[in-house]
């Protein structure tokens, strides 16, 4: 892979994750196709979205003109579109039962 992901990869089991009322992905720098190679090698059962361009990268901050690999954070977005929180600390390991942990902090409801 050319890119890493830069988004939430949440699919660590008996996180709790999936009570909450909640979309999530990931998303990438590499193409499509490439992702689509990946997600299926990885049996993934959420979806990645490409983003080759970096323009949505860009956007959200994780790539500039000195960081052209994606830094890997976490977006948690309301319903309304806005941002809620920002994680620039993400811990593959904890990842899940720390998403678990804010989307309560945040008052997200659970299913």
């Amino acid at each position: 892979m050319g890119d890493r992901k830069f988004s939430v990869s949440a699919r660590e089991k008996g996180s709790g994750l999936d009570k909450f009322n909640v979309a999530f992905f990931t998303a990438s720098c590499d193409t499509a196709d490439t992702n689509k190679r990946y997600a299926e090698s990885l049996q993934l059962d959420y979806p990645i979205l490409s983003d080759p361009k970096k323009d949505t990268a860009r956007a959200y901050g994780v790539v500039n003109d000195e960081r052209p690999v994606p830094f890997r954070w976490t977006y948690i977005i309301g319903t309304d579109g806005k941002v809620l929180y920002v994680d620039k600390e993400v811990s593959a390991k904890t990842h899940g039962t720390d998403l678990v942990k804010k989307l309560k902090e945040l008052g997200v409801k659970q299913k």
